[in-house]
């Protein structure tokens, strides 16, 4: 992983002690709140629904054990209210709910941009938590407003038997490139981007407002002085969920990895230009594309052209630079691949079945599950799963980040990543410490072998906590948990991607969900609407699309009926048998979305629904 040097380190103290004396500042009386509102917003600091939330940047969702040991530490000693706020939080969730509600503090959230949040830290501390974060080279700068956020990639990238070229230091490069970028900071809407280095999608890029394919050039084009084999982007613009779901274009097969930076500058420099700043909601890039077209990609491509030879492309990236940054993603010592290994495997294969009969089907199905193949054939990664019950998904206490940073210090040389699906993963595992860490993993909690399956979701923290939400994610979340525990018939469902978001921003993903559910308001009460058929683009999903919805909104008793009833109906139609039935997404391809809009829509009771 990528490793601070002096000027890294001194830039983010720096930025911390700024921030310590603007909250200084405010809180003496000396800034207003509209003047201190976007100096919070540019180091992480929102205004949420009851208290104040932290959104600390972890780019492309690696982070060490001794980082997650602090961020364990802020969520124990700092993310707790007080008694009269969390008071006021339990009153008017009560009042949402129709009901009494528990309010949890103390521990973090997992995000699906491969960040953490805590929901309850006051602001009078936010200080000290900066400067705690800035004694392990973390920082929340540029987790909001409107600027360039966190540059998100694949879990398994450089790690991934299917990995074209790693996308690692690139995504550094992109992030140094990215943070404080003087003519970026105050773009018409925020700003994503994902990097993906392998033949399948496990970034969602075709999902964000630019999405970068690292590949190689198959024939060259001696026209660009682009030889076979080069290595280069595939560079999409113009993807996004929210109120209008797109899929990016494509503006470009081949770019030169070199010219990465220019060409970004020349992509977000057109959209600062000519964005949209009156409307919010049609502000993102993708409204502009979708509105101009081909006229958006040619001043794209005028913009490069006048970057590249008038200004003498700036931000084309040295070789030099190049390699300082890809010696921290150099291969760990002691750990370099094995290019003759099948022997080895094999043996290995063969202790990993002898611990099975041991330990009985557990382990055979968590090494099925949880345990992902690696380009080193001595090596495995190794998801964490922190989806279970009692607990939201993306949701970790202190005490379960410690475990994790143990954990991996242990078995994964002191590295973890979070995932996009919000678990965490272990990428350095020797095939022959799989039985240890199984042990490990299942005494810490982290054993469920649901990676992939139902109670495997995504979801936002929603309107527990989020004052843009229309509705409550989480309740939802867990009560389909609570309804699927039998990992027996999970196995039996196989491979499903349900998103739950509780607004129309989508942070949630549901446009993405094989199964979709997002929280709408109809006259303070809380409703919901479900989709079917989304793709994120992966293998298992397909190419990327929208899921469609199933009709008008469901109450939040009839949702948790309305999914079983989605999923008896997959069972009665599916074709195979034995473990060869073919997946929910398969099955509602081939027969349609009919049968299961029926099955989702017969649980009506006689409540009047949303339209």
């Amino acid at each position: 992983m990528y490793h601070y040097n002096s000027f890294d380190r001194n830039f983010v103290k720096l930025r911390a002690a700024q921030y310590r004396d603007q909250l200084e500042r405010r809180l003496d009386g000396r800034l207003k709140e509209e003047e201190f509102r976007p100096l919070r917003l540019q180091n992480g600091w929102y205004v949420q629904r009851y208290a104040p939330m932290l959104r600390v940047a972890v780019p492309y969702g690696v982070v060490s054990s001794k980082q997650l040991r602090v961020l364990a530490q802020i969520a124990r000693e700092y993310d707790q209210p007080s008694p009269e706020v969390l008071q006021t939080a339990i009153t008017g969730q009560a009042r949402l709910a129709g009901k009494g509600i528990e309010m949890k503090t103390g521990y973090g959230h997992f995000t699906t941009r491969q960040n953490i949040q805590y929901n309850w830290i006051p602001i009078e501390k936010s200080a000290d938590v900066m400067d705690l974060l800035a004694s392990v080279d973390m920082h929340g700068i540029q987790t909001s407003g409107n600027c360039i956020r966190n540059i998100t990639s694949d879990a398994l990238a450089g790690i991934a038997p299917d990995e074209i070229v790693d996308p690692r230091p690139f995504c550094e490069i992109l992030r140094q490139w990215s943070t404080l970028h003087p003519e970026f900071a105050f773009l018409p809407r925020k700003f994503k981007i994902a990097v993906s280095g392998s033949k399948e999608d496990r970034a969602a890029i075709y999902w964000h407002d630019v999405g970068l394919q690292l590949l190689r050039s198959e024939s060259g084009d001696a026209t660009q002085n682009i030889a076979k084999g080069d290595v280069g982007f595939k560079v999409l613009v113009g993807g996004g969920m929210g109120r209008t779901p797109v899929i990016a274009t494509v503006i470009r097969e081949f770019l030169p990895w070199n010219q990465i930076l220019s060409y970004l500058e020349a992509i977000v420099r057109v959209y600062n230009l000519y964005g949209r700043r009156d409307n919010k909601y049609k502000a993102r890039i993708k409204i502009l594309v979708k509105a101009e077209g081909q006229k958006y990609i040619d001043q794209v491509e005028e913009e490069y052209e006048r970057i590249v030879n008038q200004d003498g492309a700036p931000h084309t990236i040295p070789q030099a630079e190049f390699d300082r940054v890809f010696k921290h993603f150099e291969p760990l010592a002691g750990i370099e691949c094995a290019p003759n290994a099948t022997d080895f495997i094999a043996n290995k294969v063969n202790r990993i079945l002898e611990v099975a009969a041991q330990d009985d089907v557990a382990f055979t199905r968590w090494v099925s599950r949880n345990v992902h193949a690696h380009k080193n054939a001595k090596l495995r990664a190794v998801t964490l799963s922190v989806k279970r019950v009692g607990q939201s998904p993306g949701d970790v206490t202190p005490e379960q980040m410690e475990l994790a940073a143990q954990i991996a210090d242990e078995f994964s040389h002191g590295e973890l990543r979070i995932t996009h699906d919000q678990n965490l993963l272990l990428p350095w595992v020797s095939c022959d410490a799989l039985p240890s860490l199984w042990r490990a993993a299942k005494k810490a909690g982290f054993a469920s072998s649901n990676i992939g399956l139902l109670t495997d979701m995504i979801a936002c923290p929603g309107g527990d906590f989020c004052d843009l939400a229309n509705a409550r994610s989480l309740p939802i979340a867990q009560e389909i948990t609570e309804r699927y525990q039998d990992l027996d018939e999970l196995e039996d469902l196989g491979d499903i991607d349900l998103h739950i978001s509780g607004c129309i921003n989508s942070c949630g993903h549901h446009h993405s969900g094989h199964i979709g559910i997002l929280g709408v308001d109809k006259d303070g009460q809380e409703w919901y609407q479900v989709t079917l058929g989304g793709s994120d683009g992966s293998a298992i999903s397909g190419a990327s699309v929208a899921g469609k919805v199933v009709g008008p909104s469901f109450s939040a008793e009839q949702v948790p009926d309305a999914i079983e009833a989605v999923l008896t109906t997959y069972k009665e139609l599916r074709e195979g048998r034995g473990e060869k039935f073919e997946l929910f997404i398969d099955t509602l391809k081939r027969v349609g979305a009919e049968p299961f809009k029926a099955a989702a829509n017969s649980v009506r009771s006689k409540e009047p629904a949303l339209a």
